[in-house]
């Protein structure tokens, strides 16, 4: 009788959803935690260097080093991730596609991990150029991880799944950030001292990309584990939105540069993200400092107070995904859906940062109140500009991921930068709000290049014969009014 159902759903193209969870859901759920986890080796050093540049009060952590680094270095430290980071942004994600996005965030994870382990080391053999070099090569290492996860998602997840399934694999940054500021502020002041951060999130990097190596896989059809039924439905529901990856000769299409670089749909994602990456690496690297030397908040509990805006993302995250799939369930289009979302993500943060730029002195409760809302409202971004990218192009929504993120990755090596030469005194509320106004003001800008120029529908290079045929046509309409 399964059989008789499955022969009908393949005779009829069926795009009919399976009735319970499937391996597309583990698949999601491994690429949830492989961003926890890249978040936590990112975000730990922001928690991480206020004690190693600054004695706590706990006598037991006085065993271990404390360097004594000016706040120019400290924001070298902070943004060389992305140093590294940018550079192998688009080589990640062509070796995603052509080779394997699983096995590439596999060893890339392993990489970073053992790079987080050895920062102590270096720290204390070759002060902070050490440290930088640590990090510019745990950015080389993790410059796959959302190009891979792109790559993934567009092969696992059906177009009618994405804003649910692709925004809870992606509230996987926020679940991280939540966890790491807490666990790194108890175990900076704990015996163990500082450079237990390192080797926690370190070893648990190590064991995740170990069974990621052994559960995950790069499409469905490559899974020796899946259903029949279950691999029907993701591939029918894939071709049925213009998903066509292969060449009529088998071999994986070659990326359409000219036609990506020239895409106004294409440099709205482009400018959306870079506002996106300026007002997020902000808060995230700056946040623990300004908790320390405006707010005065001591280590443990700066790191769970610093957590809060992050948790209140990742709850959002939920209703924002499920909302979204409702409105495009009931008619409304993606391009309006993913716009109200972003719109949501952008401006409203914004509004929160004009009003406590406003203040002249912060109050730690209306502070961190404000910075909860500016912080939380950004989840609408995991359903608007961030999934976008799958909606333009199925077929290389790595790719562009990659484009979009090497260019963003740019504005988050330079925001701590731009962040020290503002803020030359941490205790200086002033400064501090000059930060908040210009973050506000790129929030607005990015945000509005999008509603004017973003698109959602399929873009007609994403399939090499509609693109060839169109160049055609093109061309001959040309000649004949010629």
């Amino acid at each position: 009788m399964k059989n008789d159902e499955l022969a009908q759903d393949a005779d009829k193209g069926s795009t009919k959803k399976p009735g319970k969870l499937g391996l597309r859901h583990l698949q999601v759920l491994l690429l949830f935690f492989g961003m926890v986890i890249g978040y936590c080796l990112r975000v730990s050093m922001s928690e991480a260097i206020v004690t190693m540049s600054k004695h706590a009060n706990d006598s037991t952590n006085l065993q271990f080093e404390v360097f004594n680094w000016n706040p120019t270095e400290k924001s070298q430290i902070l943004s060389s991730f992305f140093w590294g980071y940018t550079v192998m942004q688009i080589p990640s994600g062509y070796i995603a596609r052509v080779w394997s996005g699983q096995k590439l965030l596999s060893v890339g994870i392993l990489l970073c991990g053992i790079l987080n382990i050895l920062i102590p080391t270096a720290a204390h053999y070759g002060n902070y150029i050490a440290v930088c070099i640590c990090r510019v090569g745990m950015g080389l290492c993790q410059s796959c991880l959302l190009p891979c996860i792109h790559t993934l998602l567009s092969k696992w997840v059906p177009p009618s799944e994405r804003a649910r399934l692709g925004t809870f694999a992606y509230a996987g940054a926020q679940f991280g950030t939540v966890i790491c500021f807490p666990i790194s502020g108890v175990l900076a002041i704990s015996r163990i001292g500082w450079p237990s951060i390192f080797y926690v999130f370190g070893a648990i990097s190590i064991l995740w990309s170990i069974l990621f190596f052994v559960l995950g896989s790069d499409s469905p059809a490559q899974h020796s584990r899946i259903s029949e039924r279950e691999k029907r439905y993701i591939q029918n529901s894939l071709n049925t939105d213009g998903d066509d990856e292969k060449s009529q000769n088998g071999t994986v299409m070659k990326p359409p540069w000219k036609a990506i670089f020239t895409s106004l749909p294409m440099w709205a994602l482009i400018i959306v993200h870079c506002g996106q990456n300026w007002g997020y690496w902000i808060l995230i690297t700056e946040l623990p400092s300004y908790m320390d030397a405006v707010l005065h908040f001591d280590f443990a509990e700066g790191g769970m107070i610093a957590a809060l805006p992050y948790l209140t993302m990742w709850i959002l995250s939920f209703p924002a995904c499920w909302l979204a799939d409702y409105a495009l369930e009931k008619g409304v289009s993606r391009g309006v859906t993913r716009k109200v979302c972003n719109t949501i993500a952008h401006w409203g943060p914004a509004a929160a940062l004009i009003c406590l730029a406003t203040m002249s002195v912060h109050d730690p409760v209306v502070s961190v109140a404000i910075l909860i809302v500016a912080v939380g409202l950004n989840a609408g971004s995991l359903c608007g500009f961030q999934i976008n990218h799958i909606d333009l192009s199925p077929n290389f929504a790595g790719t562009m991921m990659s484009i979009t993120n090497c260019i963003a990755s740019v504005i988050a090596i330079i925001a701590p930068l731009i962040c020290s030469v503002i803020v030359q005194d941490e205790t200086n509320v002033a400064q501090w709000n000059t930060v908040f106004y210009l973050s506000a003001g790129i929030y607005i800008i990015g945000n509005l290049i999008f509603i004017i120029f973003g698109k959602a529908e399929v873009q007609p290079w994403n399939n090499l014969k509609t693109a060839k045929a169109q160049e055609e046509s093109r061309k001959e309409f040309t000649m004949r009014t010629i």
